[in-house]
């Protein structure tokens, strides 16, 4: 993906605003059932930076739950939309939400990750790889 471009994105309330200096690296559709309870979604659709090309532009805090002994998932405690996943044994990374962004169309995942979670009545008819299980949760 690019670098140099600038996206901007936040929660549904307003509160939180972000912007990134860079384009992802990746994106993916996690299909964990972590995901799927934590966004109330079939998945998870998640775009991966480096924790400092993102700039958190809030007047409110981002909060974080601890759904795991190493994943911490981002959240807006007015509005409670989900933003941010981020893995504690990997501190230099940081995933957001590609829905949270203004334009969603400007990152597109490349490759699906927990396929063996994935919900049985989902039918998936793109050419982007397919991971069964990976370290996401």
């Amino acid at each position: 993906m690019q670098d140099h471009i600038e996206l901007t994105g936040g929660c549904l309330c307003g509160d939180i605003r972000y912007t990134t200096i860079a384009m992802p690296f990746a994106a993916d559709y996690c299909h964990c059932k972590m995901c799927q309870r934590s966004t109330g979604s079939i998945a998870g659709i998640w775009m991966d930076f480096l924790a400092e090309q993102v700039v958190w532009q809030s007047r409110q805090q981002l909060q974080e739950f601890a759904s795991s002994e190493f994943a911490r998932r981002g959240f807006c405690s007015r509005c409670g939309s989900t933003l941010s996943y981020r893995d504690e044994r990997h501190s230099n990374y940081l995933s957001l939400a590609v829905a949270s962004l203004d334009d969603a169309d400007k990152v597109q995942p490349t490759y699906h990750i927990f396929t063996d979670s994935q919900l049985a009545w989902l039918r998936i008819d793109d050419d982007c790889r397919r991971h069964p299980q990976t370290q996401k949760e």
